[in-house]
């Protein structure tokens, strides 16, 4: 009698010597990739079930986000990879030297009409131009608020330049120079209109006097960081061709990342005062933590809502949306579309 014929083809695997797997393989192959998945962006499953719909799913992956997000928090893990991938961002090198030096005991410059915004001395504001070209850019904070401009702008004929740069900051070069990126920026998408939204990563030494390191987050430190802001801020404005729009930090949830923000956003404020009248700040604070204190959630139209990421940084889909509407109405102050 003949032997009955296997279809599965599964002999195939003893004629040339190979390796069966079992279920139990597929199964602890699942378990190992959940577990790494929980430790590199264990953040992300929280983040998913708050932006499912109300249901039993919902309940499942949020109750598995709580605490996949609290051992993420806990390891430096996903910070790490966050930052050894962002070279996979397509760019030119941008890394090294670019930023001036701090140099000490430099003449002050002149102050030129650019510092005084007409409203602050009672003159009619100049008339409004068409925007054609709009830069968005930062770190991964501009997301999605790049998104939300450019889904609110480009049906009305504005070219909406979606360009973040994830893991970079403005007190490192190791990724990003940002130097070096804004006038590569500037020089490529000749902007009409650049918002910037950046810090998330701040805090690192940067070079002082004399080449010494100087920490995070004294008097000396904030100089240094406002001096690589005024640089930037000078290449996007273009000699006044342009109007920037600089976003400060809403105050983190972790105490030592708030301490940072602070000197960030007040670096930031006194960077740009040159230009004030080519570079306005919109400041986040009071719009998502009057005060400096932080809040998972705000009324928006009447009705509490969640407004920051799981993470106690980043901003969630519903306070982008409101950021984006708040620059909107800043960006109509100057610009027609």
């Amino acid at each position: 009698m003949a032997e009955p014929r296997d279809d599965s083809l599964m002999n195939r695997f003893d004629d040339f010597g190979l390796r069966r797997f079992k279920a139990r393989d597929a199964v602890l192959s699942v378990l190992v990739v959940a577990v790494l998945l929980v430790l590199f962006a264990g953040h992300s499953v929280l983040k998913a079930g708050d932006e499912m719909n109300p249901g039993i799913g919902r309940t499942i992956v949020v109750a598995v986000g709580h605490p996949s997000s609290w051992i993420a928090g806990q390891l430096p893990l996903a910070s790490a990879a966050h930052t050894t991938t962002a070279f996979l961002n397509p760019e030119p090198a941008l890394g090294g030297p670019g930023f001036a030096a701090v140099a000490k005991g430099a003449q002050a410059s002149a102050i030129t009409p650019a510092a005084f915004p007409p409203a602050t001395i009672g003159a009619r504001p100049p008339p409004k131009v068409a925007l054609h070209t709009l830069l968005v850019t930062g770190d991964s904070m501009s997301e999605p608020l790049d998104s939300d401009l450019a889904g609110d702008l480009i049906p009305k004929g504005v070219h909406v330049i979606q360009d973040p740069h994830i893991g970079t900051g403005i007190s490192t070069t190791f990724i990003v120079n940002w130097a070096q990126l804004s006038a590569y920026q500037v020089k490529r998408y000749h902007p009409d209109a650049v918002v910037v939204f950046i810090g998330a990563n701040d805090g690192f030494p940067m070079s002082g006097p004399g080449g010494h390191q100087i920490s995070c987050c004294g008097a000396q430190w904030a100089a240094i960081y406002a001096n690589r802001v005024r640089q930037m801020a000078n290449t996007y404005r273009q000699d006044g061709a342009a109007h920037v729009y600089w976003l400060t930090l809403p105050t983190p949830r972790a105490a030592a990342r708030a301490r940072i923000s602070r000197v960030v956003n007040a670096a930031i404020e006194v960077g740009v005062q040159p230009w004030a009248a080519q570079v306005s700040v919109i400041d986040t604070v009071p719009i998502f933590t009057p005060g400096g204190v932080y809040r998972d959630a705000m009324k928006i139209d009447g009705v509490e809502t969640i407004v920051r990421e799981s993470d106690g940084i980043h901003l969630n889909d519903a306070g982008s949306a409101l950021l984006a509407h708040t620059v909107l109405a800043a960006v109509k102050r100057a610009f027609t579309y």
